[in-house]
């Protein structure tokens, strides 16, 4: 029963690992949306504020009416809405917004845009269309004659740095306007709405920056117009409008959570509504008297006529007004219920969980009939945890955990009925890519040294890439590209295997490696920064030969961790990988990267320095947040003692000049990278940074290099 147990642990680390791997590479996410559609039509529904919302259609049976009334097309005279702000007033509407972009003054004269902003005047608060996006747009900067936001905002600066480019919060181009509609406008309201990658509409960003100004999408924009508290407030993962928070994605985006149809929030004619007032106004009786109330209501003007082509795929719905999409997210901001994604951890570790459980419930059943029953309760488990996260206002992956549990309970039917090899030819078939013979033939003799399936242990990690290699792939023929491929791996994995490195895997040109397992060594920092260094040295002598063959110079970028991973065999009992999984890996990785932003090659973290002893020399590099880690690590450059005293006057100027930076006295630091940078890169990076820092100083400074990229 123990060993079973042991076994069922193994095969669920390895199916939760394989399930997160799929999700992390992306594979998951097509089908994951699907499940997340099906949820939304499933179970979504009108919040208790949804009636607190009316929109006002130009449908096609008021085009028609229109047409044949007042002999107008579409567009409409602008003149035309005046009747319906008039209506929205009489009624004691709280706001207005619409969704309709006049960019451009009305063909039908002055006159008419004249009218059209006399009726704002004596109006509820006005919302005016603008569009800001990527491609489209007249206007790269705010123009001079259009106000600012009527509402006061902070955080702004380290909410931006906490995305990275991919996130495109700031975008290049607007639509803004006629002057006429910005100058008697409450706010301004961004109509854009980015899809997924599958084209469909299930996230929106609350904000989006301009030219340096936060503008709010047009949800958003009418509930500041409306009201009286209209701070907001940026941080990292989060914006807080009013007290009201909103919990963002990593492209600054909510999840929005759809309360229904098309239809869902009340509609109003705009010809039904052109005609009230008009009888209004000429004191008759309106043709319409159960038209729904506005009083007290946040009204939308926009257009769901099929011509009009304003109509957006979303969950609910292949043809959903982009209106409704906005009065969406002005439901959810009332309610105070967006979506929230339910982080890495807590979803990695519900597939982990579901996996080790029921890779050990299999295991351990005493018939085919008890596996049976285990699978029927197994597989729609994570749909019902989906299904209660949703109701609590949350998205919980449903393929992750599934896909985990159908890899644990595959693994462990299979594993029931395999038979197990020879320990010895078991141990060589595992080990013979990845040691050297003489580490192997230790293992054969001494078995109990390693701990098949996966255990925690702390290693070094070693990553390596070569700068720019696909521009330098893209000028060889397949057997030239092969044939340096197979030189360089050879020349590096020997200089690995002869410090006492594990070669985990080769990802093209880049290299995994660690130390420290399978066999324990004492001083494996060490042995990783030496290979490291050695591997410098002999790509330094095999570069001129390299260079004349393939006409460039071949660098590569070297990032060492030492922390806790999981380390061991992988995969199933005839396919397998003995490797590494855990966040000190990924720490390694995220450190060869950032070798491109200080212009270095080897790149150690401070375990790995304090690890190393006094071995080899280092400088420190500064501390640095990663992408995907909150915690800032200190990082180091490790060289020889020959090379630190052939560099130590300019290294000792760098480490005061980053000193400096840490305090936060940039102008001294600056002066002093200023001094060395022709000699070292480092230097006019931190350079460059300082300006930065001068030009927008931060809210709060704690020394930190926050890398925008891997």
């Amino acid at each position: 029963m123990v060993k079973k147990t042991v076994y069922g642990i193994i095969i669920g680390v390895i199916s939760a690992a394989a399930a997160i791997a799929l999700w992390q590479c992306g594979l998951l996410e097509r089908f994951e949306a699907r499940t997340w559609d099906l949820r939304v039509q499933k179970l979504s529904r009108p919040s208790r504020l949804t009636d607190s919302i009316r929109l006002i259609f130009i449908d096609q049976a008021s085009l028609d009416w229109v047409n044949k009334e007042m002999a107008y097309r579409w567009p409409w005279p602008r003149s035309l809405y005046q009747p319906i702000m008039a209506y929205c007033k009489r009624q004691g509407a709280k706001v207005v917004a619409f969704d309709i972009l006049f960019t451009e003054p009305s063909s039908y004269g002055v006159e008419d845009d004249q009218n059209f902003v006399s009726a704002l005047t004596n109006a509820p608060p006005f919302v005016a269309a603008l569009f800001i996006g990527r491609e489209s747009g007249n206007a790269t900067n705010w123009p001079a004659n259009v106000q600012s936001f009527r509402f006061e905002a902070s955080g702004l600066a380290g909410w931006l740095r906490s995305f990275g480019p991919k996130a495109h919060i700031i975008l290049p181009k607007a639509s803004f306007p006629i002057s006429e509609l910005t100058t008697n406008a409450a706010l301004l309201g961004n109509v854009e709405a980015m899809a997924d990658p599958d084209a469909i509409y299930r996230r929106i960003k609350p904000f989006v920056v301009f030219d340096g100004r936060a503008v709010p999408s047009l949800g958003i924009a009418a509930w500041l117009a409306a009201s009286t508290n209209q701070s907001v407030f940026f941080s990292e993962e989060s914006v807080r409008i009013g007290g009201r928070r909103i919990k963002l994605d990593r492209r600054g985006a909510a999840v929005i959570n759809f309360r229904g149809p098309s239809g869902t929030h009340k509609r109003i004619s705009a010809a039904s509504v052109i005609q009230s007032e008009l009888k209004l106004q000429a004191g008759e009786i309106p043709p319409a008297k159960d038209m729904p109330s506005l009083k007290d209501c946040y009204v939308f003007v926009g257009c769901n006529a099929p011509g009009l082509l304003d109509n957006r795929p979303t969950p609910v719905g292949r043809n959903y007004p982009g209106m409704e999409i906005h009065a969406t997210v002005l439901d959810d901001l009332l309610i105070r219920d967006f979506m929230r994604d339910v982080p890495a951890g807590p979803a990695g570790t519900l597939a982990v969980g579901l996996a080790i459980f029921w890779g050990i419930i299999i295991l351990i059943g005493r018939s085919a009939r008890d596996n049976v029953i285990a699978i029927l309760l197994s597989l729609p488990l994570p749909a019902g945890i989906c299904v209660l996260a949703y109701l609590r206002g949350y998205w919980m992956p449903f393929m992750l955990p599934e896909t985990a549990t159908v890899f644990a309970l595959s693994s462990a039917v299979l594993f029931n009925y395999a038979t197990e090899g020879r320990q010895k030819r078991f141990i060589r078939n595992a080990f013979k890519q990845y040691l050297s013979g003489a580490v192997i033939e230790e293992l054969v003799k001494h078995p109990e040294r390693l701990t098949l399936g996966g255990e925690q242990r702390t290693l070094s990690i070693f990553f390596s890439d070569l700068q720019g290699f696909t521009g330098i792939s893209e000028g060889l023929n397949p057997q030239e590209l092969t044939s340096l491929l197979n030189e360089y791996l050879t020349a590096m994995t020997d200089i690995i295997q002869e410090e006492g490195g594990t070669v985990d895997k080769y990802e093209g040109d880049a290299i995994i490696a660690f130390w420290n397992a399978p066999l324990p060594q004492e001083d494996h920092a060490g042995c990783a920064v030496r290979a490291a260094l050695r591997c410098q040295a002999q790509l330094a002598k095999m570069r001129p030969e390299l260079h004349q063959r393939i006409g460039k110079d071949l660098f590569m970028r070297i990032g060492i961790n030492t922390g806790p991973v999981v380390v061991g065999n992988m995969g199933s009992h005839n396919r397998f990988n003995y490797t590494i999984l855990g966040d000190a890996a990924n720490l390694a990785s995220r450190l060869e990267g950032i070798n491109k932003q200080f212009g270095t090659y080897t790149i150690v973290s401070e375990t790995t320095f304090q690890g190393m002893g006094n071995a080899f020399a280092a400088r420190e590099l500064g501390l640095v947040a990663v992408v995907g880690r909150k915690t800032p690590v200190r990082i180091f450059e490790p060289m020889t003692h020959e090379e630190w005293n052939a560099r130590r006057l300019a290294l000792e100027q760098f480490s005061q000049a980053l000193k400096a930076f840490y305090a936060g006295q940039f102008k001294e630091a600056l002066s002093s990278f200023e001094k060395i940078q022709d000699r070292e890169k480092a230097s006019a990076a931190y350079a460059a940074r300082c300006m930065q820092l001068m030009a927008a100083p931060p809210s709060k400074w704690e020394g930190v290099w926050v890398a925008g990229e891997k």
